[in-house]
């Protein structure tokens, strides 16, 4: 006779998403149906918020004698537990680490939303962890795998995250309860009870249906009418496979600047537009470029309605609340000097008594409450500077070395195209502001001065593409540094 034997769950959630009201149901769920339930959590601290693992396990209470408890874990054991809900990838990538899911027993349940890490923020390339191959890896690792973005699932939905994986769980059957069961939880825990019921449909519609599209595919892009002149020459003037990325990079533009600058994107590209890799990788990377962060971009994001509803959402921000956003600015003298008429801003830098008299007001930054109307005014009106961007200084020095970069690319892409190519992803070296937008160009400065040596060595784009990760590999440049001595 088969011995009965606790249920276990284990569910790994980031603050804010309702990891705490998910285990509550579980408890509910499972005490109304015949079941003694033993329920622990144990708080963590993450780099992206509090990250907590909840887990529970469930006896069935005919098994026990009336004069006996069973022996219930305080916390689970790898490849003893029956279902893994992870409420973002990382956190799927966590429970993989600890050993938690088997492929003899667990069903794992993952949303495939990101939440980035500091580590991958602040990395000085792409730092993303390979959102596919974790899938891939929590496919051949579990039982069965129940993934889809049920962040977004949730949004849809207009409700939180909590009830849509409740959904995708009771649609998984890795418990013995029916969907009705579930939904009466929700309804017992009386909060939010019609939104969750909305997210908990979705999120189990959504684990029934086949897995959507992996995470960080881009998805496509339709241009409106005021960008409809531009779609028609994508359409019509480059190939089927970069149509896409011109798309979101004309978005982009139009965005940051406006119609025309868009416009000029695609004259810039015309010359590449037979060049395969080439073209898909310069216009990948151009579009970033030609978008770099200023003071008035800075500005123009921070004052947009679209951020206030963001934050307001992250904090669950309800009727009768204040919410409050303080900015910490630290401006150097060379970001206002960007910002200002070329003639103006060269005179700034080159001025000692100016830059020390400006320096001073800049030299411990300041706390800028947008929430309030001086703060978000200030920021509005440097953010109503982007019509005079064209006439900055920062706009010249970032176009004519955007122009040699792309004569670089054209002069190679017929002869050397591996080399071009490697060419145009080197540009990933130069981002952000600041001191680290300084140390990128200089890197990238000394890759470009390479380039004459490289293009008469077969090995060349082989070695620029290594030269390149190693200017990414530290901030200090040392790698850079010692593998150019090497050279």
């Amino acid at each position: 006779m088969t011995q009965p034997r606790a249920i276990t769950i284990a569910l790994l959630a980031m603050g804010g998403e309702g990891g705490g009201v998910l285990s509550e149901w579980l408890v509910d769920l499972a005490e109304h149906h015949g079941y003694l339930v033993q329920a622990t959590s144990v708080p963590g601290v993450a780099q992206r918020t509090g990250a907590t693992v909840y887990y529970l396990e469930l006896f069935p209470r005919a098994a026990v004698p009336a004069d006996a408890r069973p022996v219930l874990a305080l916390s689970p054991v790898p490849g003893e537990v029956d279902v893994v809900i992870a409420s973002e990838l990382m956190e799927a990538g966590r429970a993989l680490q600890r050993g938690l899911v088997s492929s003899e027993r667990t069903t794992f349940i993952v949303s495939t939303h990101r939440v980035y890490s500091m580590t991958e923020r602040t990395a000085m390339g792409d730092g993303r962890v390979d959102a596919p191959k974790l899938l891939d890896g929590a496919r051949a690792a579990a039982a069965r795998l129940v993934a889809a973005d049920f962040a977004a699932i949730a949004e849809q939905a207009a409700g939180p995250i909590a009830p849509a994986l409740f959904g995708a769980l009771a649609a998984s059957g890795a418990l013995p309860f029916e969907r009705a069961q579930f939904e009466e939880a929700i309804r017992r825990g009386g909060v939010g009870v019609q939104a969750s019921l909305k997210a908990f449909a979705a999120g189990h519609a959504a684990a029934l249906a086949p897995e959507a599209l992996p995470p960080d595919a881009v998805p496509p892009v339709r241009l409106g009418p005021r960008l409809a002149a531009l779609d028609e020459r994508i359409g019509a003037g480059f190939p089927l496979h970069v149509q896409d990325t011109l798309r979101h990079g004309v978005l982009r533009l139009a965005d940051f600047q406006d119609v025309p600058y868009a416009a000029a994107y695609l004259d810039l590209l015309q010359p590449l537009r037979d060049t395969g890799d080439v073209l898909t990788e310069t216009a990948r990377h151009l579009a970033l470029w030609m978008t770099y962060e200023d003071a008035i971009r800075v500005a123009d994001l921070k004052t947009r309605r679209s951020r206030f509803d963001r934050v307001a959402g992250e904090v669950k921000l309800t009727d009768g609340q204040l919410l409050h956003i303080n900015e910490f600015m630290h401006p150097r003298v060379e970001e206002i000097a960007d910002i200002l008429p070329a003639g103006l801003g060269r005179w700034l830098l080159a001025t000692g008594w100016a830059r020390g008299a400006l320096g001073r007001f800049t030299r411990s930054g300041r706390i800028v409450r947008t929430s309030s109307l001086r703060g978000f005014l200030l920021l509005y009106a440097i953010a109503a500077l982007r019509p005079l961007r064209p006439r900055s200084l920062r706009f010249g020095v970032e176009q004519e070395r955007i122009r040699t970069w792309l004569a670089g690319i054209q002069r190679l892409a017929g002869s050397q195209p591996a080399l071009a190519l490697e060419l145009a992803r080197s540009q990933r070296l130069v981002k952000g502001y600041g001191d680290t937008h300084a140390r990128g160009w200089r890197n990238f400065q000394r890759l470009l001065g390479e380039l004459p040596r490289l293009e008469g060595d077969e090995a060349g784009a082989r070695r620029l593409s290594e030269l390149a990760r190693a200017a990414l590999a530290d901030e200090s440049g040392q790698a850079l540094e010692h593998m150019l001595a090497s050279a």
